[in-house]
């Protein structure tokens, strides 16, 4: 699904944060495998799962029609510095609910960016009848798990020993959710 661009001015910095478009492919493969590289806070080490262009343009196109997804970037200066992505499923069990992650440059840390694709990320959910966006953490992201739950997530469990980081050491995984009652599809 495509939205309507947002500006920002935080500490000194304008960013936007809009859709994803096919044009941004190229740079989004970069970016994915550079943002790996600064954090063990995600799933992988630099260059695994890599998705070239073509591979990225195929998901924002699709993100694009379908419903129950959307790719959102931000950009500052004309340069995309994160991104995030919902997706939803049409299984009619699930259809209520979609995933969602997010990446940023770590230079770009700090100024709201990865809180406000995760504000624009709820808006449309709640207006497109997604009652239950979820999402996993690591255990030592302390800042994200307080932003998630001040946005309204809840802890819904824990994957113990989930994650092995590079110190040698079993991290576990935080399974997040928010639900929204009584919303109904559409609304």
């Amino acid at each position: 699904m495509i939205i309507d661009k947002q500006e920002y001015h935080v500490k000194g910095t304008t960013y936007t944060i809009r859709s994803a478009a096919p044009s941004d492919a190229e740079a989004l493969s970069g970016l994915r495998v550079k943002i790996d590289g600064e954090t063990e806070n995600l799933d992988r080490e630099p260059g695994e799962a890599f998705i070239d262009p073509a591979g990225f343009e195929q998901i924002i196109q699709m993100d694009a029609q379908l419903t129950r997804n959307l790719f959102l970037v931000a950009v500052v200066e004309d340069k995309i510095v994160g991104f995030s992505r919902c997706e939803g499923t049409y299984l009619t069990r699930f259809a209520h609910k979609a995933e969602f992650g997010v990446c940023i440059l770590k230079a770009y840390w700090g100024f709201g960016i990865g809180k406000n694709l995760l504000k624009q990320s709820l808006a449309w959910a709640d207006s497109n009848g997604i009652k239950k966006i979820t999402l996993n953490v690591l255990q030592t992201n302390g800042k994200a798990i307080q932003l998630y739950e001040k946005l309204g997530f809840e802890v819904e469990g824990v994957w113990k020993h989930d994650r092995l980081l590079s110190d040698g050491n079993y991290y576990h995984t935080v399974v997040m959710g928010r639900f929204v009652e009584g919303q109904e599809s559409g609304e």
